[in-house]
């Protein structure tokens, strides 16, 4: 897998699960990253959601890691992607079950077909701004210009959201 030249940047990743054991999920996916995709530095507390966008399945389990990373963004992509695979996710409808997206990958902007960085729908998903902020209240936005926390406060996402325990 490609590089980001040796040097180690810093990407935001929100894990999610709604299937099966969900806590369990999370922490082979986190475990999952810690081998492949590099150094976890901090992880949120785990959130109980609401099924965003598709409301008919099971709530999820939510979680934000920061990682610290050499991958390239397409690459820690594919990582991500071989990690849901091996976890058994099969992408069948949109909203529908989820494992792992980029958040962010330090102040790159992206705009590919298969990868957009900033993700988004980061300022729309309570689910995603609740973990977020816990790990970064100040980091800016690099398309909205707005940090995690404003985009919290301006969050008209209403789904219900509950913290489910600890890390």
């Amino acid at each position: 897998m490609g590089q980001t030249k040796n040097r180690q940047l810093v990407s935001y990743l929100s894990l999610g699960s709604n299937l099966g054991n969900r806590k369990n999920n999370l922490h082979l996916a986190i475990n999952h990253l810690r081998s492949k995709a590099g150094f976890i530095i901090n992880l949120s507390k785990v959130y109980e959601s609401e099924p965003w966008g598709l409301k008919d399945q099971n709530f999820f389990l939510n979680q934000v890691i920061k990682l610290k990373t050499t991958l390239s963004p397409q690459d820690l992509l594919k990582c991500c992607k071989n990690i849901e695979v091996k976890m058994g996710r099969s992408k069948s409808i949109k909203w529908g079950e989820r494992n792992i997206d980029i958040l962010y990958f330090s102040k790159f902007i992206l705009d590919e077909d298969d990868l957009k960085i900033p993700h988004p729908l980061i300022q729309e998903r309570k689910f995603v701004l609740l973990p977020l902020n816990e790990l970064n209240k100040t980091f800016i936005h690099p398309t909205l210009n707005k940090t995690n926390y404003k985009m919290l406060e301006d969050c008209t996402d209403n789904t219900n959201i509950f913290l489910y325990g600890n890390k």
